[in-house]
């Protein structure tokens, strides 16, 4: 059975088919709460339900705590973006865990961004400690996975691309909303990983639109690759790549070509010039809407919902 598991600010909750059941816990931090696994079940099957529209919910994951993402992990990005899935390693980056913000708060635009993104991804959640050398495979991912949560990876494009990181560039205040839940989920419901679908609508269009099965590395080989050099903790998070859809597009190949024996300087402008008429980049005051869920229902990560503000 898969619980819910919500945060306010003084606060733990579970979402029940009546609303949402306050834990009792002395917990402050999610590694914390994961390790009160009885009062979480407790509260599941509690009394005293408030509807959960009525609480201000934070992100569930909270800081500060590792936030680690996979770069160009579905198919169907790796394709848009003019490379070959086949081809593509297994890469990670680092994102700092003050980026992380709730799953309605706004999105924040620093004045220097022009072409602001966005990637929804699914996030897991740490259970336990994984030491670098932890051997993990598909057998043994639900001893390591506690959950999952929506994400939603913003990115400033003109900051990533001509510096050639991505830390800066997706690491400001606001850019990883997470939420609205923790799902916590058992060996068995997390088999079903694959049928998990990421949907991201902007002012009401669809986006992204893609199910797991177009991951090109799953958790487990994914986990047995990242615990060779990094070592985790209960509460981290993971971010674990995002479908076609996004805003940003790679140019036709010949354009590409030709561009590539430019100077990068020269390169660069002329890439955002083109760019800058593309519409699909978030504008001040765009709704953003992430969900994740099987199609079947069975399991729901929820749809957070943010705002784009800029600023001045």
């Amino acid at each position: 059975m898969t619980i819910s598991v919500l945060r306010t600010a003084d606060a733990w909750w579970v979402q029940t088919p009546t609303g949402a059941v306050q834990v009792v816990t002395e917990a402050s931090t999610t590694a914390q709460l994961l390790a009160d696994r009885p009062a979480v079940e407790a509260a599941a099957f509690g009394q005293g339900a408030v509807p959960v529209e009525t609480l201000s919910l934070l992100s569930p994951v909270t800081g500060p705590c590792r936030v680690v993402a996979q770069m160009t992990n579905f198919a169907s990005h790796v394709t848009d973006a003019g490379m070959n899935p086949a081809t593509i390693p297994l890469t990670f980056f680092r994102k700092a865990s003050g980026s992380i913000s709730g799953p309605t708060d706004d999105v924040i635009r620093p004045a220097h961004v022009r072409f602001l993104d966005y990637e929804v991804e699914i996030g897991l959640v740490f259970a336990r400690d994984i030491p670098v050398g932890t051997a993990i495979t598909a057998d043994t991912l639900a001893d390591h996975v506690a959950g999952l949560v929506v994400t939603n990876d913003i990115s400033a494009r003109d900051v990533q691309l001509p510096k050639t990181q991505f830390y800066e560039a997706k690491s400001y205040p606001t850019f990883t909303p997470v939420g609205p839940a923790l799902v916590l989920l058992d060996a068995d419901e997390l088999k079903r990983f694959t049928d998990l679908r990421l949907r991201l609508w902007v002012n009401g269009e669809l986006r992204q639109n893609m199910t797991v099965a177009d991951m090109i590395y799953q958790p487990a080989e994914t986990l047995q690759a990242l615990s060779r050099f990094q070592r985790l903790d209960p509460g981290d998070l993971l971010l674990t790549g995002t479908p076609v859809g996004t805003a940003l597009s790679a140019p036709p190949k010949p354009v590409a070509f030709l561009a590539s024996l430019l100077p990068p300087a020269l390169r660069w402008k002329l890439f955002f010039a083109g760019q800058a008429k593309n519409s699909n980049y978030l504008q001040d005051g765009d709704v953003i809407e992430a969900a994740v869920a099987t199609d079947d229902g069975t399991i729901d990560l929820g749809r957070q919902r943010t705002v784009v503000r800029y600023t001045r």
